[in-house]
């Protein structure tokens, strides 16, 4: 009575067909025959029945088919039966089609499985191109990650906030069509637009065959905005269009995931640096003792963000005189900062008033219990003071390390003068002393230099002891160099040092197991000038370099352009190349030196060109800004 156009457009019988002819369905004899018993019975026992049946079309086509039969339920109403034909062909392609799609989500799953794996511990933008290579090939036959503010990598400036409709990528970071873009890499898109040096940069990370292709540009969303792309190839060099639902789907989930990791890794490196910055300003520069060689160092703990209480002090009490302090306040916040500056404004204060180093902790103690500061904290406070043969130390320890001294490659520690923790001592406190003479050497330090996990401070108290007396160099940034490279491979704690020498005339050239590298944090000021002049000098007799008169010129230049020009601390290293010296300065302005032929009108400007004349230079960025070098040519004395 009727038929479905599925029935016809499958099984190929319109209704006069069947009016005419019937259903044929012998079966083919190359075939399963049909069963018509099985089929017989049912019709006449009047129940549902059902059964694989082949079926000769008109075109004699043979079509392997389901068949289900089934009653009415009004055997003497208009219609006594209706008959379903599946076309098993077409089910075995559906299910085939269904078994692929399933395949696709399923690697796509895993696809994202990995890549939430991979960037768990990500702490490197850099570290974004395994994840790409996650994607390629499994999903697209090309992908790359640009990041916003990529130190190493960096291409393009901040992703705009506003479409651009001739400017694909800046339309995709405004969030337009869906966060997505397709980028023609073989056109040529307006000079300074996004699109243009996206189109530059991928091509100078892909291969040949990847350069003239469309690129898809999926963004990577952060909370305030597009922060990055990732751009893909899709399979087999296909256009945009050939990226399937699943494919499209995955590749944003990795997008959002990746946006978001990144975003953690800004505010942890923004929370750090804002961090280490507070410690630092509370830290005074590296102060210059006439007659004394002095180093100083301090490390926040690689393992967090929080701010710390190790502090420290090098104080010119009077041209014979020089106090030196070094503390730790309990805890890594900034209640322990806080702590920390409060208690070093009180002792600089004290150590100007009161000579003896018992009678400045004593009043301390006073002050700090009335001002009811809520942290413990330990200190050594110690004056040097110039004798005719030597100098004459004297100290107060207040629950604090003992201090190191080197002599003659043997090492022992100072342990008199101990008394309670600051604030904590009722009476008046004990000191000690100890003469020193030219080439002692008094290292000065807080727990991150010794204490581990995995061993007991007073071990590591006897590792320093052990390391100190086998230590070669023979100048004081030296010494605390060879003693941070031996005992801190990665700092569990925040490391504070100080290390006071008396130079001697008789000093050897330090033994090749000593660390070959020097670096000093200096203020940026013209004062700073000066003291790498004299970093350098001692550096260079300590390693017996020749061309020190040159290293000097250098250094003033390089230190003189980031005291001007750049803004913040100034970092200094020094390093032996085995071929001469290599000196870094390092400051925050990102701007590279040019040189000049001299400002008109007015002195100055050429202090690059001394430096071509005697060195090799050159430059590179940093996290903290650039990097400014200068490797001293073995002429350079002669020039």
């Amino acid at each position: 009575m009727w038929v479905n156009g599925a029935f016809v457009r499958d099984i190929g019988f319109t209704l006069e067909q069947l009016r005419e002819t019937g259903l044929p369905m012998p079966g083919d004899p190359h075939l399963r025959a049909s069963d018509p018993q099985a089929l017989d019975e049912a019709i006449r026992a009047r129940r549902m029945h059902s059964q694989a049946v082949y079926v000769r079309g008109p075109n004699g086509r043979w079509t392997a088919t389901y068949l289900t039969l089934e009653p009415t339920s009004e055997p003497t109403g208009p219609i006594g039966w209706t008959v379903a034909l599946q076309d098993l062909t077409s089910a075995s392609a559906a299910e085939s089609q269904a078994r692929s799609v399933l395949a696709s989500e399923r690697r796509s799953l895993q696809v994202v499985a990995q890549v939430s794996e991979l960037i768990v511990g990500l702490e490197d933008l850099d570290d974004l191109d395994p994840v790409a290579r996650v994607l390629a090939p499994t999903l697209v036959d090309a992908a790359t990650f640009v990041i916003e503010g990529c130190a190493r990598r960096r291409s393009l400036p901040a992703f705009p906030r506003r479409g651009d409709d001739e400017d694909p990528v800046a339309d995709a970071s405004a969030g337009h069509r869906d966060g997505m873009a397709v980028l023609d890499l073989s056109h040529t898109y307006p000079a300074g637009s996004h699109a243009a040096a996206m189109v530059g940069l991928l091509r100078s990370r892909w291969s040949r065959a990847h350069a003239q292709v469309e690129a898809v540009l999926i963004a990577v969303p952060g909370r305030l905005g597009t922060i990055g792309m990732l751009a893909v190839v899709p399979k087999d060099g296909g256009g945009p269009r050939t990226l399937d639902a699943e494919t499209l789907t995955a590749l944003q989930l990795c997008a959002r995931r990746v946006g978001t990791v990144v975003e953690n890794i800004w505010l942890y490196e923004r929370q750090r640096l804002q961090a280490e910055t507070m410690q630092r300003a509370m830290l005074p520069q590296q102060a210059q003792i006439d007659g004394l060689d002095v180093w100083t160092y301090y490390a926040p703990n690689e393992q967090t963000s929080q701010i710390g209480g190790d502090w420290y002090d090098v104080m010119p009490i009077s041209p014979r005189v020089a106090g030196v302090v070094i503390g730790d306040v309990v805890g890594h916040d900034v209640e322990a900062a806080a702590a920390m500056g409060q208690l070093r404004s009180v002792v600089r204060a004290y150590a100007f008033d009161v000579v003896e180093p018992a009678a400045v902790m004593s009043r301390v103690d006073q002050l700090v219990g009335g001002m009811g500061v809520p942290r413990a904290a330990g200190v050594v406070y110690s004056t040097l003071s110039r004798t005719t043969t030597g100098w004459r130390l004297a100290y107060t320890r207040a629950g604090h390390l003992p201090l190191l001294l080197l002599r003659d490659g043997v090492a022992r520690f100072l342990e008199g003068g101990l008394g309670p923790l600051v604030g904590f001592g009722s009476g008046a406190r004990g000191a000690d002393g100890a003469d020193l003479v030219p080439g002692d050497t008094l290292v000065y330090f807080t727990d991150g230099l010794v204490e581990r996990r995995d061993r007991s401070l007073r071990d590591g108290l006897a590792e320093l002891a052990r390391v100190g007396a086998q230590v070669a160099a023979t100048d004081a940034a030296g010494i605390g160099e060879d003693l941070l490279s031996r005992l801190v491979a990665v700092a569990e704690d925040d490391v504070a040092m100080v290390v006071v020498q008396v130079p001697s005339t008789h000093a050897t050239r330090a033994r090749t197991s000593s660390p070959r590298r020097r670096r000093w944090t200096l203020t940026s000021e013209p004062g700073s000038i000066r003291v790498a002049r004299r970093h350098v000098a001692r550096t260079c007799a300590a390693w017996g370099l020749p061309g020190a008169h040159a290293a000097e010129l250098v250094v003033s230049e390089l230190v003189a352009n980031a005291v001007t020009h750049g803004w913040g601390h100034v970092s200094l290293q020094l390093h032996d190349t085995g071929e001469g010296l290599r000196i870094e300065v390092e400051d925050a302005n990102p701007a590279p030196p040019v040189s000049t032929d001299g400002h008109p009108g007015r002195v100055g400007g050429f202090g690059m060109k001394i430096v071509e004349q005697l060195a090799d230079w050159g430059w590179h960025s940093s996290n903290e800004g650039k990097v400014v070098w200068a490797k001293v040519r073995g002429d350079a004395t002669e020039r």
